[in-house]
């Protein structure tokens, strides 16, 4: 997704986009049910880093209107229609809504690119009185312990050099971050998706690093080392396999702001 630190923000994403929309997993509709029972009305909620609208567009089954922003016109090409999502091109510090106009604010899997500061301050300026900062991420996919066991040294070992450094708080789960708004209690979530192996590996594919790897080297990772160490571990690759992502999510409201 995206948002920044400089004045031209760091896209990590828009070389993937398609494959982005096509292959990242889905969030789980409890997220967006519990999301709008803590909101203080169902008017208007700002999806922002969007990206491909993953999350926007389950929100506008509980929202009268949902605004998407993102920072990259080449992710937001890739983002479904629907008639109560409107896309905008727009930095997640500068959004250009007016004062007091939104309900929920929202970041799937993007907070950690952000000039964070900068972004609480426009996040306050925009949710009216009692409205709510909802920011998370995922963890490593989950298939089983061996195929995870995989996953986890090419992440570290294969690709560690090529994650930038905003990575580590994906890693931790968003642990680390400051977030200085009245804490409000998180359900613990997860995603699911029944992939067959090639849906598994262009997922991988999608990976800011695996993009950096190839630059790089001059060769693709998943092909090299991930493709056939899973192909041994997974059975027929026609077969569905569960696979789990679990959710970190940071849930506050404006009642009380800290900072």
């Amino acid at each position: 997704m995206s948002g920044g630190r400089d004045a031209g923000f760091g896209d990590h994403f828009s070389a993937q986009a398609p494959d982005y929309a096509r292959y990242r997993p889905g969030y789980p509709g409890e997220l967006f049910r519990h999301l709008a029972e803590v909101a203080p009305a169902r008017d208007t909620a700002w999806d922002c880093g969007t990206g491909s609208g993953q999350a926007a567009l389950p929100l506008a089954a509980h929202f009268a209107h949902v605004i998407a922003t993102d920072a990259s016109e080449r992710q937001l090409q890739q983002a479904s229609p629907h008639p109560r999502v409107s896309y905008r091109v727009a930095r997640a510090e500068d959004s250009g809504l007016p004062d007091d106009s939104v309900d929920l604010v929202t970041v799937a899997q993007a907070l950690h690119w952000f000039d964070r500061d900068r972004f609480y301050r426009e996040a306050r300026r925009v949710l009216r009185p009692g409205g709510v900062l909802a920011a998370w991420t995922y963890l490593l996919a989950q298939v089983d312990a061996a195929i995870d066991a995989e996953l986890a040294s090419f992440h570290a070992d294969v690709l560690g050099p090529f994650w930038p450094p905003e990575r580590v708080h994906v890693d931790r789960g968003y642990a680390d971050l400051d977030f200085p708004f009245e804490p409000l209690t998180a359900p613990a979530l997860e995603m699911t998706g029944q992939w067959d192996l090639a849906h598994y590996l262009a997922y991988l594919g999608t990976w800011s690093a695996v993009r950096r790897y190839r630059e790089a080297r001059g060769e693709d990772p998943v092909a090299q080392w991930m493709a056939p160490r899973v192909r041994a571990l997974w059975g027929e690759p026609e077969r569905r396999r569960t696979v789990r992502w679990p959710l970190r999510l940071l849930v506050g409201c404006t009642r009380r702001n800290i900072g």
